[in-house]
């Protein structure tokens, strides 16, 4: 693969990286330094590496959709007193009670924890913006999911109001992939 390719490939690998090219906020020679080592891109000069490396950034963001968000209509609410179930229930509860279930983990009505709950236009996108935020405000997750219209985070109860604020402050921009504009 060429340099080029390379840095593509690395830029795609770390979102950050392709969400600040996209919103033309990055500091393509600082991201070329970075990359070059963090992604062992180049390999001969490094002066010269991180100057191609800076050339393949610009380009790239050439081809890129402009960054831009959109609001999702859903509505959030909070439930409390959930916890995160690990391992087999018995055949009384076979998870119709449960909120979210993966494998052999749910999140059930029998805990200490909180769940914020969206229902409406959410999706894999939605999860990802209210976890991107979530992890900013310093807000730890127990669990989270996303199926149909329904998705659930769960956080210590006494981060349930920062949670419940975080996911509404996220329906209002969540990012798109540029294809279908921002409207969506």
């Amino acid at each position: 693969m060429s340099l080029a390719a390379d840095t593509r490939e690395a830029a795609r690998a770390r979102p950050f990286v392709l969400d600040a090219l996209r919103a033309g906020v990055l500091n393509h020679s600082a991201a070329a330094a970075w990359l070059a080592d963090e992604a062992d891109l180049g390999g001969g000069d490094a002066d010269a590496d991180t100057d191609a490396i800076a050339t393949a950034l610009r380009r790239f963001r050439e081809d890129l959709p402009a960054y831009a968000t959109a609001e999702r209509a859903a509505s959030v609410s909070m439930r409390s007193g959930v916890g995160v179930l690990e391992g087999k229930r018995d055949a009384a509860g076979d998870g119709a009670d449960s909120l979210l279930r993966v494998g052999g983990a749910a999140v059930v009505s029998e805990g200490r924890d909180t769940a914020v709950l969206a229902t409406g236009d959410v999706d894999a996108g939605v999860l990802a913006t209210v976890l991107r935020r979530l992890d900013a405000a310093d807000v730890d997750v127990a669990a989270a999911g996303v199926a149909g219209d329904a998705l659930v985070v769960v956080v210590g109860r006494r981060d349930g109001a920062t949670a419940v604020r975080v996911a509404e402050n996220a329906l209002t921009a969540v990012p798109t992939d540029g294809a279908a504009g921002a409207d969506g």
